[in-house]
């Protein structure tokens, strides 16, 4: 399996990356501390087609094979500072454009995907409930058919990009009897439509600024035309959104990997120890090659799972691997990164114990590591 960065696609990371120190790495703290979304930043990064990076570019979008979207992807995650922006981005992009440019119908796609590439318009997935977290397959939003279309009630929580938005993609229940297979339907819901509401903001201890909001449909009214692909089909496009969310965003973290261990080394090298650098004691430099041993196995299982995202059915399985993996690397990585600089990495002004904070939430979103770890046992029919 060939992997070999190509002259164009290491072009489009060095745009990426020159854009990123550039444009969006400035008062990083500041926005952090308080919790504000970048809504001029995101402009920006619609601007450069990182919110339609896959997207046909008959629709607006960059029009990007899987693997240089993941390369473009891991670039933004080593170039953007703000961890919440890219992680916004990375949600719009993967669980909202992405299943609608696959699966809506060419009215949809032509109505839709213009204003979410160009980030005119802002998108969020909302599938997960308060009462059962990862447990997609317990959904008690529903969907009763009503005249020319069906009213939704339930409530949505830990919705990513949820105040934000001004496309929602929502699952709820259609059939009770058929559940998840079958009985789940995907809408594409306006934030504007009478009934819906956003509950709460929710405060979090990483990717502050990133919007994490509690949805309210209160008998929202959605006409049949605003049904994605057709009743029933929500296992089918929820799965195949989840496999380019968990691969993007593994992309993302590859990316402050990488950041991580430049710093890191360059730390090392300069800082004096008992008369010598830091990084001549070996229980360091272990622990500084363990972070490349990391960073290179992610690498490669987030690339290998982009390479079959369109070709390969059982690519659910590749896409958890690199996610259980990446994630818990990016974790591991990140501490011991901060356990290197000491105290320096315990204060804000170094950054470190923002890129702590916020990679602890990896193994969260997503799909927890337990539920990836599942779904690895039924590949292996355990």
């Amino acid at each position: 399996m060939n992997f070999t960065i190509s002259v164009e696609q290491k072009a489009i990371q060095l745009s990426i990356i020159e854009f990123c120190k550039t444009e969006l790495n400035n008062n990083v703290w500041e926005r952090d501390k308080l919790n504000l979304f970048p809504r001029d930043l995101w402009h920006k990064c619609a601007g450069q087609k990182l919110t339609g990076l896959a997207i046909g570019t008959e629709y607006g979008g960059a029009g990007l094979d899987p693997i240089s979207t993941i390369l473009a992807m891991e670039a933004f995650g080593y170039g953007c500072e703000d961890g919440g922006l890219s992680f916004s981005v990375a949600a719009h992009l993967f669980a909202t454009v992405i299943p609608i440019w696959k699966y809506a119908s060419e009215e949809q796609k032509s109505k839709l995907l213009p204003s979410l590439c160009s980030g005119k318009k802002h998108g969020a997935n909302a599938i997960t409930e308060d009462e059962n977290g990862s447990d997609v397959f317990n959904m008690n939003t529903t969907a009763i058919k009503h005249n020319d279309g069906y009213i939704l009630n339930g409530t949505k929580t830990y919705i990513t990009n949820g105040s934000e938005a001004d496309t929602i993609l929502v699952y709820a229940l259609t059939d009770k009897e058929k559940g998840f297979f079958g009985g789940i339907t995907p809408f594409i819901i306006d934030t504007k439509t009478n009934g819906f509401s956003v509950e709460k903001i929710f405060n979090k201890m990483g990717l502050k600024t990133c919007i994490m909001s509690q949805l309210k449909f209160d008998n929202v009214f959605v006409p049949k035309e605003n049904i994605l692909n057709h009743v029933g089909s929500g296992a089918t496009i929820f799965s195949y959104s989840m496999d380019w969310e968990r691969i993007g965003i593994a992309a993302l973290h590859v990316g402050v990997m990488q950041k991580l261990i430049e710093q890191v080394i360059t730390f090392a090298q300069n800082r004096q120890s008992q008369g010598e650098s830091l990084s001549k004691k070996q229980v360091i430099a272990h622990r500084i090659s363990d972070m490349k041993v990391r960073l290179e196995a992610s690498r490669l299982l987030t690339y290998k799972a982009a390479a079959g995202i369109e070709i390969d059915k059982s690519n659910t399985l590749n896409a958890s691997i690199a996610k259980v993996f990446v994630s818990e690397s990016l974790i591991k990585t990140a501490t011991e990164t901060m356990h290197i600089f000491g105290a320096k990495g315990y204060l804000i002004e170094y950054d470190i114990e923002r890129t702590v904070r916020d990679s602890l939430a990896s193994t969260i979103y997503s799909g927890t590591s337990e539920i990836q770890r599942n779904i690895i046992s039924k590949y292996l029919e355990l």
